[in-house]
C-alpha cells in the first residue's frame, strides 16, 4: 500500500505546470490508486487486518453497549413507577364540585400526564377489598375518607419540574396532604445523569484507544516500508503523495472496523430480546425497551472512519518528519 514508484500518477504526482484539469485528473487518479492499493495491501495479511479490525470494533462497541443499557435503564425506571402518580388528600368537607374544579386546573399543567379523582365511597370500597378492614369499617356511622386527586406527571419531565409541581400543590387551598415519592425519581436522575457522564468519558478513552491502534499499524507499516519512502522523498515526492496510501489505510481501518462495532451492537439488542420479553410481561407489558437508533448505527463507521484517518494522519506526519 506504499506510494512506490509503480504508482500511475509519477514520484510527484501533477506537475506544476500542467493545466488545472490535468492536475486535477492526476490528483484525483492517485486518490483512487491510493485507496485501492491499501485495501489491496490489507487483504495480503488478512490475519493481522483481521486482529486489528475485531481489537478497534469491540473498543468501540462497548460505548454503544453500555448506551444502550442505560437508555433501558430510563425505561425500566419507568415500568418500576419512576413517574408515580402523586396523591393529593383534599380537606374533610372538601365537595366533589370543588375538587373536580382543582382537578381540572392541575390538568391543564404542563407537567402532568393525566389526572383522577377519587371519591370518598370508592376510597371505602378500596380498603373493603383489603384484608382485615371490612369487619371495622362496618363500625364507623359514616365515611370519614376525603376526595383524592391522583396526578401522573409525564415521563419526559425532570425532578425538579416534579418537585416544583408538588410544592405549588400543597400551596393551594382546600389540599390537606400532598404524598409523593420524589426521592426515587431524583435517585434515578441521579444515577442516569452519572451514567451519561461514564458512558460519555468511556467512548472517549476508547476511541483514543482505537486511535493509537490504527497509529501503531501505520507507524509499523512505513516502518517496514522506509527505504522506499526515502527513495521517493529524493526523487522530489511530497510529503502528501507519500502518506496518502497511508491515510487511507487508517480510513480503512476505522470504516470496518466501525461496521463491525455496529453490528455487534445489533447482535447484543436480538441477544436481550428474549429475556427482556419476559421482563416486560412481569409488568404487564409496560417495559418498552428502545434499541440504538439507527442515525447512531449508521454514524458509527463513519465516524471511525474519521477517527482511522486522524491516527493515520498523526502518525504519518510525525515518521516522514523523522525520514526527512
Amino acid at each position: 500500500m506504499n506510494a512506490s514508484p509503480e504508482s500511475p500518477s509519477g514520484h510527484n504526482g501533477p506537475s506544476a505546470q500542467a493545466p488545472r484539469p490535468q492536475r486535477f485528473a492526476s490528483w484525483q487518479e492517485h486518490h483512487g490508486w491510493s485507496a485501492a492499493a491499501s485495501l489491496r495491501r490489507l487483504a495480503t495479511r488478512p490475519l493481522g487486518s483481521l486482529l486489528t479490525i475485531a481489537v478497534m470494533g469491540l473498543a468501540l462497541a462497548l460505548p454503544l453497549a453500555f448506551y444502550l443499557l442505560l437508555g433501558n435503564v430510563q425505561k425500566l425506571g419507568d415500568a418500576m413507577g419512576q413517574s408515580q402518580a402523586i396523591s393529593v388528600f383534599m380537606q374533610t368537607g372538601q365537595s366533589g364540585q370543588a375538587t373536580q374544579l382543582l382537578a381540572t386546573q392541575l390538568g391543564n399543567r404542563p407537567e402532568v400526564a393525566s389526572v383522577a379523582v377519587k371519591s370518598p365511597q370508592q376510597g371505602m370500597e378500596e380498603l373493603a377489598k383489603m384484608q382485615g378492614f371490612s369487619g371495622a369499617l362496618e363500625l364507623l356511622d359514616d365515611n370519614p375518607l376525603p376526595y383524592v386527586v391522583q396526578l401522573q406527571p409525564r415521563t419526559d419531565v425532570s425532578a425538579a419540574a416534579v418537585e416544583t409541581l408538588v410544592a405549588d400543590v400543597r400551596a393551594m387551598r382546600g389540599v390537606e396532604l400532598v404524598q409523593d415519592s420524589d426521592s426515587w425519581r431524583k435517585r434515578l436522575e441521579a444515577l442516569l445523569g452519572v451514567g451519561n457522564r461514564v458512558v460519555l468519558m468511556l467512548a472517549l478513552m476508547l476511541a483514543a484507544a482505537a486511535l493509537l491502534v490504527v497509529g501503531n499499524t501505520v507507524r509499523v507499516d512505513i516502518a517496514s516500508r522506509s527505504e522506499e519512502i526515502g527513495v521517493l522523498l529524493l526523487v522530489g515526492a511530497s510529503d502528501a503523495f507519500v502518506r496518502r496510501p497511508y491515510l487511507y489505510a487508517g480510513i480503512w481501518y476505522g470504516l470496518f472496523s466501525g461496521i463491525f462495532a455496529a453490528a455487534l451492537a445489533v447482535v447484543i439488542e436480538l441477544g436481550l430480546a428474549a429475556p427482556v420479553a419476559q421482563l416486560s410481561q412481569t409488568y404487564d407489558g409496560k417495559l418498552q425497551v428502545a434499541g440504538l437508533p439507527t442515525w447512531l448505527l449508521l454514524a458509527v463507521p463513519l465516524a471511525a472512519a474519521a477517527l482511522g484517518w486522524l491516527g493515520a494522519r498523526l502518525v504519518s506526519a510525525w515518521q516522514l518528519r523523522k525520514a526527512a
